[in-house]
């Protein structure tokens, strides 16, 4: 894929249009409250015009730099140049690619967007970039997360990679520290899209996020696959270091980064290895590098070859130090299959540094396969878990795979007291009251009267603490993020349902940009004379509006031209900060 593309998918598939409720109410339960629903009416003439404007630049500048596919991809996904795009349309063109679109407000939590990318759906920002800022927005928008992240999708290669890379995400584990970077990083990129935001609001948030950057942290598994997801799927080259193309989704949305970073003087550019995840970014500015990729099969090999390095392939006791580092909830996974989700707060390890015993404090869930076991949720177990991890002695295998009557031969009934000695020396010694099965496979042994202590004679647990659950396995094979049962104890705030400032609009001013929306589907130039008066009374109104005089250039007679060129030169001298964008359109 990216470097031949040859494997693009068919768009053959039939059938009737998902509205949005349909498709929320088909979502796992924890991800419906992040998708909101998009009414098109909240997108004015105005947007649509800025729309037009950045698709008609953008598709035309991005011909030669921008990978072949990607032309290609915005027709096949349902994005139009002429308007903003509806996610009924969107998820009209991705179904035939086994794909579909949700809408969200803004930045939604990491670990959210990659278990909505491993679901094999797009997440598309609601809003529209304003008209002074059609070159670069720091926050997510329409633009970005249609035209950016959708054309891609046509190709097998790299839909099947953008779908790994959710699975790899939604494992990764993350700080408290990248939570609160995430919620000033939210914050930020609102305050900067808005034009409305004071200037001292911006200026905090800066100085706070600074602040937690330059904290002497580690950054955690969630963080560096972050940046590996930044420099490959939103601000990836593909090819060689000679001859590359656009594919990064952030670049591909920016009309100006998309041409500045293709200077080599300006832009370094690196070759793609696993060694970009050591280079942090800025999401609010312009990239000084670039990394480039051979190919998307040389994505993934550099993907895969970091997720071999993280906690959830790895496991053991290494991992579960790190999860007790993080300090955030993280699921630790028995060999038996038992899953323990809650905040690590210690790991007792042996000599050569295997896994003994392991505790949580706080709500803890237990689950398998993903989903919680019956009585055994965070309310059964508030305080936290602990239990140990190893074989028994005298027992060749797992105690876990001990079938009942096994089990009995080894003195182990249900009703007695039982006495269990590991390899490690912790015992526990109590009345067994109930063994847990799934698939063949003992979970859980659950005790009264129990005692655990190690073999320095420290006391894990006590008789008097209440009932004892035994987590039955020898090794913890993966430590990941998150819970393992989702939709019974879910993380992450809802996305606000308040966020940036609503703007106002002059209704007169989007009267005038329908106007002459309307006049662009005539055939016939339009003069001076001819100009309905709400077009010539808003020319007058905003001297400065450059963008609605960018729509009339589309259907102006020579003489009408020439006026509205001499307009566009005179807000050049006025506002400096409009002269690129109207540059582009004098230039046509």
């Amino acid at each position: 894929m990216l470097a031949q593309l040859n494997r693009s998918q068919n768009s053959s598939g039939t059938g009737s249009n998902v509205t949005q409720e349909a498709l929320i109410d088909s979502l796992p339960e924890h991800l419906r409250p992040f998708v909101k629903q998009q009414n098109y009416q909240q997108y004015t003439p105005q947007d649509q015009a800025a729309w037009r404007f950045i698709m008609s630049e953008l598709t035309n500048q991005l011909a030669e730099s921008a990978h072949p596919v990607y032309l290609e991809g915005l027709a096949k996904t349902g994005i139009s140049l002429d308007h903003i795009p509806s996610i009924e349309e969107m998820n009209d063109c991705l179904r035939d690619l086994d794909w579909r679109a949700v809408v969200v407000d803004g930045f939604i939590p990491p670990a959210i967007f990659m278990e909505f990318q491993a679901l094999k759906i797009l997440v598309i920002a609601l809003d529209m970039r304003s008209a002074d800022r059609l070159l670069y927005t720091p926050a997510p928008d329409i633009v970005h997360e249609s035209a950016g992240h959708a054309p891609f999708i046509v190709d097998i290669d790299y839909a099947e990679f953008l779908q790994r890379f959710g699975e790899v995400g939604m494992k990764a584990i993350s700080t408290k520290a990248d939570l609160e970077q995430y919620e000033v990083i939210r914050q930020l990129s609102i305050l900067k899209a808005c034009p409305e935001s004071k200037d001292e609001d911006i200026a905090d948030a800066e100085e706070t996020l600074k602040g937690l950057r330059e904290r002497d942290d580690t950054p955690s598994e969630a963080a560096l696959l972050t940046r590996l997801h930044w420099w490959t799927v939103e601000y990836g080259l593909v090819g060689s270091m000679e001859d590359y193309k656009i594919f990064g989704a952030g670049l591909l949305s920016s009309l100006g980064e998309s041409q500045r970073c293709v200077d080599d003087l300006r832009v370094r550019k690196i070759p793609l290895t696993v060694n970009a995840v050591n280079t942090p970014y800025d999401i609010t500015t312009e990239q000084p590098q670039l990394f480039v990729t051979k190919s998307c099969k040389h994505l993934t090999q550099v993907l895969e070859e970091f997720a071999a390095s993280m906690c959830f392939v790895k496991g053991g006791a290494e991992s579960v130090q790190k999860a007790i580092e993080a300090e955030s909830v993280c699921t630790a996974v028995y060999d038996s299959g038992l899953q323990v989700s809650g905040r690590f707060s210690e790991v007792l390890c042996d000599v050569v540094g295997n896994a003994t015993y392991i505790l949580t404090e706080g709500p803890t869930q237990l689950a398998y396969k993903d989903k919680e076991l019956s009585e055994h949720g965070v309310d059964a177990h508030a305080q936290g878990f602990g239990s140990p991890v190893g074989r028994l002695k005298d027992f060749h295998r797992c105690l876990s795979e001990y079938s009942v009557d096994e089990l009995k031969t080894h003195g182990i009934r249900v009703g007695e007291t039982v006495e269990l000695e590991y390899l490690s020396g912790i015992t526990v010694r109590g009345i067994l009251r109930e063994i847990l099965r799934h698939n063949h496979r003992n979970l859980l042994l659950s005790f009264e009267d129990c005692s655990v202590n190690d073999l320095d004679g420290r006391v894990l647990f006590s008789p008097d603490w209440g009932v004892y659950d035994l987590a039955v396995g020898s090794t913890i094979t993966s430590v990941f993020g998150g819970v393992a049962d989702r939709e019974k104890r879910q993380l992450f705030r809802p996305t606000p349902s308040a966020t940036a400032t609503n703007l106002s609009h002059d209704e007169n001013l989007m009267k005038a940009y329908s106007a002459v929306a309307d006049l662009n589907t005539r055939a016939k130039p339009v003069d001076v004379a001819e100009l309905a008066p709400e077009i010539v009374n808003i020319l007058s109104l905003y001297p400065n509006d450059w963008l609605i005089r960018s729509e009339l250039l589309n259907v102006a007679a020579p003489c009408l031209k020439a006026s509205l060129h001499e307009q566009l030169r005179d807000i050049v001298a006025r506002s400096p900060e409009s002269a690129e964008m109207i540059r582009r359109v004098l230039d046509h």
